[in-house]
């Protein structure tokens, strides 16, 4: 096979599939689905053999992509708008443990043994199943727990804390290089920072590795290389 041809074909089956995951969102692989998972193999698959067969053009390579996200696009819009079509493709939650009991016909139905529950339980901090009130398998694999009342995790309401409003850290600085859209969302320009940055020694922000503001702190944190 040539390599230009080969390189050219590369670059537009991955441009291509790059495309199709921008098309179909991204809870297409943060929150995967057995059907998503396989519609995902089949893709790459498909794209793979097809770069090297000498006997598929680009043309077709273009057009297999397009077909099956097509196909892909369209399952998932009446997945969304159908319930019945949703619960079919997808799945439904299934409740594992109910009240602290674990339903042993969920655990055969979902193929899940004993182990597997207690290596799910453990991710979300239970490492007894006697700490577990209600358990649910969601779609993806992963295990939503309710913990008891007694092992269920202390709350500033619990405790009578004042509610504070939190705001979300802003990153100012990244590698030495300034974030000029953060910065002005803050609320601050570049004289204000560089005046920060000197009050530390630091005349450039080459030399800055992270700085972080912490409005609800009113804390600039800087780190440097």
């Amino acid at each position: 096979m040539d390599y230009i041809h080969l390189v050219v074909e590369l670059t537009v089956g991955f441009a291509a599939l790059f495309l199709m995951t921008k098309i179909l969102g991204k809870t297409q692989f943060a929150q995967i689905t057995p059907f998503d998972f396989i519609s995902a193999l089949i893709l790459g698959e498909m794209v793979g053999n097809a770069i090297f067969d000498e006997a598929v053009t680009i043309w077709k390579i273009l057009f297999a992509i397009i077909v099956w996200g097509i196909l892909i696009y369209s399952i998932e819009v009446l997945s969304q708008k159908v319930q019945a079509m949703r619960g079919f493709l997808e799945g439904r939650p299934s409740l594992i443990i109910n009240k602290g009991k674990i339903d042993y016909n969920a655990l055969k139905k979902n193929k899940l043994d004993l182990n597997q529950l207690q290596t799910l339980a453990r991710e979300k901090g239970c490492f007894s199943l006697n700490e577990i009130d209600f358990a649910i398998l969601e779609t993806d694999g992963t295990l939503s727990v309710l913990p008891k009342h007694q092992y269920g995790m202390t709350t500033k309401q619990d405790l009578n804390i004042p509610y504070k409003p939190v705001q979300l850290p802003v990153s100012l600085i990244l590698d030495g290089q300034l974030e000029k859209d953060n910065l002005h969302e803050a609320g601050f320009d570049e004289l204000w920072l560089q005046n920060q940055l000197s009050s530390q020694n630091i005349n450039q922000y080459s030399d800055v590795l992270y700085a972080e503001w912490r409005g609800d702190e009113g804390q600039l944190y800087i780190t440097k290389y």
